[in-house]
């Protein structure tokens, strides 16, 4: 027993087994990929960056029932709203998202009725500052129209789950 516990220590066998794993994988296809110039698959379920979106006619979808900020466990969400003077709906006036408070559960995508907030597949919106990371209605309604295609598809390819 002693003698062959010498023999590996005198051949370096631990050495050995892992120059062979190496060498082993090195002729492999390689599995990553550059990533700010490559890009993996992202699923359709993925919760990135927050949007507000619109109908086809361009009117806004939030209908002010505030259940996004009733049910966000983080209270990231302040929504403030009232009856409009044309058709006396109710839309909101202010809808503000503290993005540094989100904990992205999804949540206020689950709850709202009219799918007028949703968490789209935008994965890169890193800031300088905090102050970027306080999204506005106005901002929110960009990101919607930026992104609107994307999450219309991914709403399409998850209908068949919910």
């Amino acid at each position: 027993m002693n003698l062959k516990l010498l023999i590996k220590s005198f051949i370096l066998w631990e050495l050995m087994v892992g120059l062979a794993i190496t060498l082993k994988y090195f002729f492999k296809r390689k599995v990553t990929i550059d990533y700010p110039y490559e890009k993996g698959p992202i699923s359709p379920r993925f919760r990135g960056e927050h949007m507000l979106r619109r109908y086809e006619s361009g009117e806004e979808r939030c209908i002010d029932c505030k259940l996004c900020e009733a049910i966000c466990p983080a209270q990231a969400i302040t929504i403030e709203g009232g009856a409009r003077q044309d058709d006396g709906s109710r839309r909101t006036t202010k809808y503000d998202i503290d993005m540094t408070k989100c904990i992205y559960c999804g949540y206020c995508q689950e709850a709202c009725p009219v799918d007028a907030i949703v968490e789209g597949s935008n994965l890169e919106f890193a800031t300088e500052s905090h102050e970027e990371l306080l999204y506005n209605k106005a901002k929110l309604i960009d990101n919607g129209e930026r992104w609107e295609f994307e999450v219309e598809r991914n709403i399409k390819a998850d209908a068949a789950y919910r």
